[in-house]
């Protein structure tokens, strides 16, 4: 009996062992808690981060204990990756947010319109006055494509009523990073230099690529089996995050 119980025991350390190992280096499940990144990313979303595309820093263990001072195998972020990092203010809130600003770049809003190192980012009308989510308030929103130098195509929404129209202009520092949320005027981003400000890329915890499973918490539990075809957005299975 003594046996059966050590083997058992020694059979649950090697399980948590993997899965950490897993967790820390491979993949890692967030849960989408906020609207900042509607349209893209909706409260109820679950989805997988790479550990291993911009390298490995403390953060990207758990609790982030403090076995490295900078990245190890370390590779660049690109504008527009939609990432996970540690908020500067306490390195311990995961935010997930758009990387639109890079190590020496100029971000500016002018007349609500995104300027990168003095040039207008192209956006182009896709959806007028629909909603979004801010919190638990539904706002309504203009809904654009935004282009970004490298490429990158995403949507980002910006309200009706009132928008982030001007800015100063914010310059990156030196190994840091610009993130804004595409909800634009419901995100708590890089533009509020006292709760969020530049990300350092040690803060870097992996970049998002799939969504694997969503429901609609507006609606209720997934634990109400009855309403799952409510509840359920099937649509966002298994969805390529943009």
């Amino acid at each position: 009996m003594k046996k059966i119980i050590i083997e058992n025991i020694k059979t649950i350390i090697y399980a948590l062992i993997i899965a950490i190992l897993i967790r820390s280096i491979l993949l890692q499940p967030f849960y989408i808690p906020s609207s900042s990144m509607e349209p893209n990313l909706l409260v109820g979303d679950r989805l997988f981060v790479t550990k291993y595309t911009y390298g490995y820093s403390k953060h990207s263990f758990p609790f982030s204990p403090p076995i490295f001072k900078n990245r190890i195998f370390a590779k660049d972020p690109k504008r527009g990756d939609v990432a996970v990092f540690k908020t500067p203010a306490d390195n311990r809130t995961d935010y997930i947010k758009r990387i639109i600003g890079l190590s020496g770049d100029t971000i500016q809003f002018i007349n609500g319109d995104l300027y990168l190192n003095g040039n207008k980012i192209l956006k182009t009308i896709k959806s007028k006055n629909i909603t979004n989510y801010c919190g638990k308030k539904k706002i309504n929103v203009n809904t654009f494509e935004e282009k970004l130098p490298n490429g990158k195509v995403y949507l980002a929404s910006y309200r009706t009523d009132i928008t982030f129209a001007n800015s100063d202009k914010y310059i990156v520092p030196k190994d840091h990073l610009f993130f804004l949320g595409d909800n634009r005027d419901c995100s708590k981003d890089s533009r509020f230099l006292s709760e969020v400000g530049y990300v350092h890329k040690n803060n870097l915890v992996g970049k998002a690529q799939i969504l694997f499973f969503s429901s609609d918490p507006f609606i209720g539990s997934i634990i109400k089996i009855w309403k799952w075809n409510e509840i359920l957005r099937l649509n966002r299975f298994f969805k390529i995050i943009n």
